[in-house]
C-alpha cells in the first residue's frame, strides 16, 4: 500500500525536524519535504503533490491561518494545523477547523509533553489522509428554521470527533432560544473546549457554555464536555445535572461518547434525543445502541457530509442509528425528534 505522502510547514527548523522524524517513524507516512514559511510550502505543495499538509499557525510574512484559506480556495487537501497550547492559539486553532482543516495537534512545550504530541500528530495524520475535505462552497446551506420547535421536556446529546468543529457550528446555528437542554462531547484538547463553547455561543440562539460539575440542565442552554481530564455524564440529583468524572479513557477517548450517551440512557430514557456526528473510529456507537433501546430518538450523520465516516458507519452498523441525515438539515432533524410531538 502506498505511503502517506506529507509535508511539513513549520517555521521552526528544530520543529520540522521532530515532526518530520516522529511521522517517518510511522510506516505508513512518508515526510516529502519541509518547508519553513507558506511561500516556500506554496511551490512544494505544487511540485511534490502531498497527500497531507501539517500547517504551523503562527509563521512571519504569512500565517498559517491565512496560508490555509489559500488552500481550501484554491487546492483543498487535507491539512492538520499545529498550534501552541495557549488561549490565542486555541482561538486561532478553531478558525483553521472552521475553515476546513481536519484536526489540530497542541505544539509541545516539555519534554514529556513532545513525546506525547508527537505520537499524536502521526495518528492524526493517518486520519487526515482518509478524511472527505469540502471547500465552503461544496457544503450545502444550512438555513437556521426556528419556529418550529415546541419544548417537550426532552434532553438532547450529541457525539462528535474529527470534522466536529464545522458539524456542531452548522447545527447550533439552528438551535432556537428554546431549544431542548443538549450535552455534547467532542474530542479536543483540554485548553480548546472553553473557546470552542464561546464560539458556539456566539452562532447559536441558545446559551452555550462548557459543562461544570452539578450544573442543572435547563432548557435554552447547551454544556460541551471539557477536554482532557473528565468524562462528562447526566445523571438525576434533584432534577437532571451534569456531572464530572475522572476515570480511564473509554474507546481510546476522555471525555467519551460513549460514557455521556450510556449515562443518558440511563438517566433520560426514552424522553432523549441522541445524535452521532463525523469522527474517527467507533466512540459512542454502543452508548447510542443503549440510548436507543432504552426508547430515545437516534440520528447520525450521513456519509456524504462527514469528513470522517468512522463513528456514525460504526453506529449506524450495529444497529444504534435511527436514521441517517446531511449536515444540512441534521440541527432540525434534532429538533423535531425533541419537540412537543408524542
Amino acid at each position: 500500500m502506498a505511503k502517506i505522502r506529507v509535508l511539513v510547514v513549520d517555521d521552526s527548523a528544530t520543529m520540522r525536524g521532530l515532526i518530520t522524524a516522529a511521522l517517518n517513524r510511522d510506516p505508513e507516512i512518508e515526510v516529502v519535504g519541509a518547508a519553513g514559511d507558506p511561500f516556500e510550502a506554496r511551490g512544494m505543495i505544487k511540485a511534490l503533490n502531498p497527500d497531507v499538509v501539517t500547517l504551523d499557525i503562527e509563521m512571519p510574512n504569512m500565517n498559517g491561518i491565512e496560508f490555509l484559506e489559500k488552500i481550501m480556495r484554491l487546492r483543498p487537501m487535507p491539512v492538520v494545523m499545529v498550534s501552541s497550547l495557549t488561549q490565542a492559539g486555541a482561538e486561532m486553532t478553531l478558525r483553521a477547523l472552521e475553515l476546513g482543516a481536519v484536526d489540530c495537534v497542541g505544539k509541545p512545550t516539555t519534554a514529556t509533553g513532545t513525546a506525547e504530541a508527537l505520537a499524536e500528530v502521526a495518528e492524526k495524520v493517518r486520519t487526515a489522509a482518509r478524511a472527505s475535505v469540502r471547500t465552503k462552497a461544496d457544503a450545502a446551506p444550512v438555513t437556521a428554521r426556528r419556529g418550529n420547535y415546541l419544548p417537550s421536556g426532552d434532553v438532547v446529546s450529541i457525539g462528535s470527533s474529527t470534522g466536529g468543529v464545522e458539524a456542531l457550528l452548522a447545527i447550533l446555528t439552528q438551535f432556537p432560544e428554546t431549544c431542548p437542554p443538549t450535552v455534547i462531547t467532542q474530542h479536543m484538547p483540554a485548553t480548546f473546549t472553553a473557546s470552542f463553547a464561546a464560539r458556539l455561543d456566539r452562532a447559536s440562539g441558545a446559551k452555550v457554555q462548557e459543562a461544570t460539575d452539578g450544573a442543572l440542565l435547563e432548557p435554552g442552554k447547551v454544556y460541551v464536555a471539557p477536554g482532557g481530564a473528565t468524562h462528562l455524564e447526566v445523571v438525576r440529583s434533584a432534577g437532571l445535572r451534569c456531572r464530572l468524572t475522572a476515570g480511564d479513557p473509554v474507546s481510546g477517548h476522555r471525555p467519551s461518547v460513549d460514557v455521556l450517551f450510556r449515562s443518558v440512557a440511563q438517566a433520560v430514557g426514552e424522553k432523549a434525543v441522541g445524535a452521532i456526528l463525523t469522527g474517527m473510529g467507533r466512540d459512542g456507537a454502543q452508548g447510542l445502541l443503549q440510548m436507543r433501546q432504552a426508547g430515545a430518538r437516534t440520528v447520525g450523520q450521513d456519509e456524504a457530509s462527514c469528513v470522517v465516516y468512522g463513528m456514525p458507519r460504526a453506529a449506524f452498523e450495529i444497529g444504534a442509528v435511527e436514521k441517517q441525515v446531511s449536515l444540512s438539515s441534521i440541527g432540525q432533524s434534532i429538533l423535531d425528534l425533541a419537540s412537543a410531538r408524542r
